[in-house]
């Protein structure tokens, strides 16, 4: 098997989410589909790029938040994702506690694939093989994408992230991690019921989060290359200080142990908005623009390289980082 590639795309506009194409020779992979409806545009125009018969061998959507399943959602103005493409399979979340609006047209449009034809499978189960379904898929030569236990398929979590499907995609010796937005309790169990080991790449945790890419799971995987998906700086989401903004201070803390190879798609573009009841200083924020941009890993079994659509800095070297955040000492 030559070599195949992990692209995590920025997603056309401020909101932070995943979406990750997975192209392995004649088969296609997306994982995940955020950030909003709007991004299912961008999305599908990056990938068509490299599939040319509108076929996806596999979809893979971690859990039901918003940032992850927006474009496959769809809504009157924008395509679902699944109705750019011919799934064969899709795999999702066994559990979610969501009502949404956006979850239930996911839900629809899913539906809708399989009734086209797609087959759908939980992680759960892939994990115990059943329904047609199997812990291991073959996806190219020598390369396979192995569906690992989480123990939040079969038990209640006070989190949404922690439903997330967890999986890893190994070429020989070489491993690569995804565990959606699991948060640290689903981390330790991730850690207790895998026999999990270093890894090539791993995509962080929760957007790079203070409460996701935890000790407990790092000091195991330990990886090379690490790649947040977020739109850095934003305060999309509210913070009680700049450093709990994506990707947070305490994630570099506990990231920088093991490597310096960190890249992130987006940045965020903030100002000042007036201080709020404390006396405290209010952002708001204005736009975006590209930060490492799509970010490309290439992967065989001799190497792992990282190639980005706007430059190839790791994250620590950045102006934003010498402004933002620390290198622990």
């Amino acid at each position: 098997m030559g070599n195949f590639q992990y692209i995590f795309l920025e997603l056309g506009n401020n909101n932070t989410g995943d979406c990750i194409y997975i192209n392995c020779g004649e088969t296609d992979i997306i994982v995940d589909g955020g950030s909003r409806t709007n991004s299912s545009k961008t999305i599908s125009n990056y990938v068509n790029e490299y599939v040319d018969d509108g076929v996806l061998e596999y979809v893979i959507v971690t859990h039901a938040d918003q940032d992850h399943i927006a474009s496959f959602a769809g809504d009157g103005s924008n395509k679902s994702l699944f109705e750019y493409y011919d799934v064969k399979t899709i795999i999702d979340f066994p559990r979610t506690d969501k009502t949404t609006a956006v979850y239930n047209r996911y839900v629809e449009k899913r539906n809708a694939e399989i009734e086209n034809g797609a087959n759908h499978y939980t992680a759960l189960e892939c994990w115990q093989e059943i329904e047609g379904a199997k812990k291991s898929y073959e996806i190219g030569n020598g390369v396979t994408l192995n569906i690992l236990y989480n123990y939040f398929y079969e038990n209640s979590s006070s989190d949404e992230n922690n439903y997330s499907v967890c999986f890893q995609i190994e070429q020989g010796d070489n491993k690569y991690l995804f565990t959606g937005d699991l948060e640290e309790k689903g981390e330790e169990y991730l850690v207790e019921y895998n026999n999990l080991s270093k890894v090539k790449l791993f995509k962080a945790g929760h957007h790079g989060s203070k409460t996701s890419s935890n000790d407990v799971l790092l000091n195991v995987i330990q990886p090379e290359i690490v790649v947040v998906t977020c739109v850095a700086g934003s305060v999309e989401y509210p913070v009680s200080t700049l450093l709990n903004t994506f990707p947070t201070q305490d994630f570099i803390n506990r990231i920088s142990k093991w490597t310096t190879q960190v890249y992130v798609t987006t940045l965020g573009l903030i100002e000042e908005d007036g201080v709020d009841d404390d006396g405290e200083i209010k952002y708001k924020d204005v736009g975006f623009e590209s930060f490492n941009g799509n970010i490309v890993v290439t992967a065989n079994r001799k190497e792992v390289s990282v190639n980005c659509s706007n430059n190839n800095t790791v994250l620590k070297d950045t102006v934003w980082f010498s402004e933002n955040r620390q290198c622990p000492s």
